[in-house]
């Protein structure tokens, strides 16, 4: 113990000797070095490796490059003095390197905006390759190289045409809306217990819905009918439909799809227990149930048609949907307003079904 004791005073002496002749800024700098280090250790307590980042490399070499070499071997340093020697020159050096490199040659950076209008038509245009999109390019105007647009395309991902081309589901939905309907049957339970069955259609491209009818027998003459006045109703109201989708349900009999296809429409069936072929039609029946149908006690099918009734018109005329913008299927959305602050606006409500509905609109 004595001993320990009297090492330790003969070292502390020592390095008191040898911190006199330096001054408080050498020693500022030792402190500062000394401190930086055990902040490294800090961060490396589960024994890895010790990694000094290039932060780490600057600080010390800016630190200690200034100290005498013989100060620098006292210090206790987790690296040898010539590594640290070595991180200050090359410091030096790149900011040298820095400071004397010459102009920027060579093909100039694409602009951002080219880019992203290339990214645009390869993400609209599946069937597109480099070359397409780059022949388009040159008609708007815009003259790059078919390699750069390329390197482009590569970049961000995007896989080749041939690997895009293939058209999903969505995709085709998106394509044909204006020329698309669906429909489906859904049921409802009178107090009484009886049964009904609802046959609706909606539109992709408006979202107007049709009720073509409810009945408590959907037999093969009332589903026949069902579709003939579908068909005059979209002659009468000029609508140029190509296909109609509808799911594999029983209630559907041949003729449904004969009158249909004499009209010119392609019945497109959805596959079995995939729901989201014909989502659009789910999601209304969703919101009929939603809004109308589980607020509602119905009485008999009379009572039904009416309420339907009030419904399809609420749907088609006063109610937004955000698929198409917010917009209404048979109603223009109002000029909005000019005054940034108005005073005060007049809003009047309307009521449906007894107040189960309530529509909104501007007073005169």
């Amino acid at each position: 113990m004595l001993l320990r004791l009297a090492y330790l005073g003969v070292t502390n002496t020592l390095a008191l000797l040898r911190l006199l002749p330096m001054s408080d800024r050498d020693k500022d700098a030792e402190i500062l070095a000394l401190r930086h280090q055990i902040t490294v250790l800090e961060r490396q307590l589960h024994g890895e490796k010790i990694r000094f980042t290039r932060t780490d490399r600057a600080w010390l070499a800016a630190l200690l490059h200034r100290l005498p070499r013989n100060v620098l071997r006292d210090i206790r340093l987790l690296v040898r003095p010539e590594t640290v020697l070595r991180w200050h020159r090359d410091l030096i050096a790149r900011r040298h390197a820095r400071i004397s490199r010459p102009a920027r040659v060579g093909r100039p950076p694409t602009v951002r905006s080219i880019r992203r209008l290339v990214l645009r038509l390869a993400r609209e245009n599946s069937t597109w390759g480099y070359r397409r999109i780059h022949g388009e390019l040159l008609v708007l105007g815009v003259k790059v190289a078919a390699s750069t647009v390329w390197e482009i395309l590569k970049g961000a991902g995007v896989d080749p045409a041939p690997q895009r081309a293939a058209t999903t589901w969505a995709t085709f939905l998106r394509s044909q809306a204006r020329t698309i309907i669906a429909a489906d049957f859904f049921e409802t339970t009178t107090l009484t217990g009886a049964r009904l069955y609802v046959l609706a259609v909606i539109d992709h491209a408006t979202r107007r819905v049709r009720i073509l009818g409810a009945t408590a027998h959907p037999t093969v003459g009332w589903v026949t009918q069902a579709a003939r006045n579908l068909v005059m109703d979209l002659e009468d109201a000029g609508c140029r439909v190509t296909y109609l989708i509808r799911d594999r349900d029983g209630r559907y009999p041949a003729m449904f799809d004969a009158v249909l296809a004499d009209a010119g429409i392609t019945v497109v069936r959805s596959g079995v227990r995939i729901p989201r072929m014909n989502s659009i039609m789910e999601r209304w029946i969703q919101a009929c149930r939603h809004e109308l149908l589980d607020r509602t006690l119905i009485w008999n099918q009379a009572h039904l048609i009416h309420a339907l009734r009030e419904y399809e018109r609420h749907h088609n005329r006063h109610r937004p949907h955000r698929g198409i913008a917010n917009a209404r299927p048979l109603r223009p959305l109002p000029e909005p307003l000019t005054d940034p602050a108005p005073i005060r606006l007049h809003v009047r409500r309307h009521d449906r079904l007894g107040g189960l509905l309530h529509e909104y609109e501007k007073a005169a």
